[in-house]
């Protein structure tokens, strides 16, 4: 049955991100259904039903354009309408704990109060502005966003991704970066919601804007979400690869915090992303957000600053216009001896689209040297057969240098 329930909701997520109100309601009335007569909701569903009716018909016979505006609102309300009534469903069916409060001495309970609850009521939210604004209970609030953010992104809520938002100008700055970070990952995790969300983005652009810094702080941190996608932290450091010295400040003032060195459980909490696939499959879209869009929008600088971070993780989407930005940061890498098979397809990339077929071979040949086999290569290299037709590679170049590498 919950995987039923799965399916529903990609359907309705799908729907509502093309505006197809109809489409979502046909499931919403279903769990109404199943909820009972006496269920919150059937005034909500009728009001949302019978507005999208109203709209439609006159759309049919005039051209206003505030019709447009109107069916956002309508897309936003039926979001609100889904979120209650999914809540209230997973309620009924045991999906989700019917949680009362919780013990705030107690790291566990706040665990697993702030990850479960889907009823969280309004002296929760003061609880936690409380903690994150009191420095002495820093290592309780980290607790808190990381389980809340958890939470928000399995079950979205506009209030607590508010409290979150509200949470990055908090007088704690470890806690502050935390909030930031999360609420960067659910803006981006649900990007096709934000436009129906007015109230949400308008609260974090104001959270960006009082940080005095023209959103400096919130753009570096977007970039080191991206590099996030390089690193396993707890695998990296068990294996004596990464010492904890080597992580970032932010990491390591969390691990000062939580006093957990030993295990990491300090680090997979500072951000609740830690799942490599979830994160890079957030940078392979992050481009094409809201957020992004909002903390980089026309400063070339800060574009070309994403693009080599783009880069450092072995992506170069975002420079395939700028082969020669993309080369002389390459060319570092390989020189560093910090380069890996990605810095030499990528570097073989640029020489061919130079048009130095000859290095581009070398350098493809030095990647596929250091792969283990065939198939790791060409799972690196083959992605990006597109890109080099786009950027004026005959295919047939692309085929006759691939059937060289196959055995090299």
């Amino acid at each position: 049955m919950s995987q039923k329930l799965d399916d529903q909701i990609a359907t309705i997520e799908k729907a509502l991100g093309e505006r197809m109100i109809d489409h979502a309601l046909v499931i919403v009335r279903s769990w109404l259904n199943e909820l009972g007569e006496n269920n919150p909701y059937e005034q909500a569903y009728e009001d949302l039903r019978k507005a999208y009716s109203e709209l439609f018909s006159q759309w049919l016979t005039s051209g206003d354009p505030e019709h447009d505006v109107e069916l956002n609102r309508l897309t936003g309300n039926a979001y609100r309408l889904v979120d209650a009534a999914y809540v209230s469903l997973r309620l009924q069916r045991g999906l989700s704990p019917d949680m009362h409060g919780f013990n705030n001495q107690s790291p566990q309970s706040v665990m697993q109060y702030f990850s479960f609850c889907l009823q969280l009521k309004e002296e929760d939210y003061q609880w936690m502005h409380n903690v994150c604004n009191d420095t002495r209970q820093a290592a309780i609030a980290l607790m808190a966003v990381s389980a809340l953010s958890k939470n928000v992104r399995e079950c979205f809520n506009e209030r607590a991704l508010l409290a979150l938002i509200e949470g990055i100008n908090g007088e704690n700055e470890v806690v502050a970066e935390q909030c930031l970070a999360n609420v960067l990952i659910i803006l981006a995790h649900y990007d096709v919601r934000i436009d129906f969300f007015p109230e949400l983005q308008n609260a974090f652009m104001d959270a960006v804007s009082s940080m005095d810094d023209e959103g400096e702080d919130a753009f570096h941190t977007l970039c080191a979400l991206v590099r996030s996608v390089k690193y396993n932290w707890r695998d990296s450091i068990a294996s004596g690869e990464l010492k904890v010295e080597d992580l970032p400040d932010e990491l390591q003032s969390l691990l000062e915090l939580t006093g957990d060195k030993e295990n990491m459980d300090g680090v997979v909490s500072w951000m609740p992303a830690t799942e490599q696939a979830y994160m890079q499959g957030l940078v392979d879209m992050l481009p094409d957000t809201w957020v992004y869009s909002a903390l980089i929008g026309d400063s070339q600088e800060r574009i070309r600053q994403i693009a080599i971070v783009y880069l450092s993780v072995g992506r170069m989407d975002l420079l395939w216009d700028h082969t020669d930005v993309a080369a002389r940061w390459l060319r570092k890498q390989l020189r560093d001896g910090s380069s890996s098979p990605m810095d030499y397809i990528n570097y073989g990339h640029c020489m061919l689209l130079q048009g130095d077929k000859m290095m581009a071979y070398e350098h493809y040949r030095q990647a596929r040297n250091m792969c283990k086999s065939p198939k790791d290569f060409f799972a690196l290299y083959r992605p990006d057969r597109r890109a080099l037709v786009d950027h004026g590679i005959p295919l047939e170049t692309v085929y006759l240098l691939e059937d060289q590498l196959i055995n090299g």
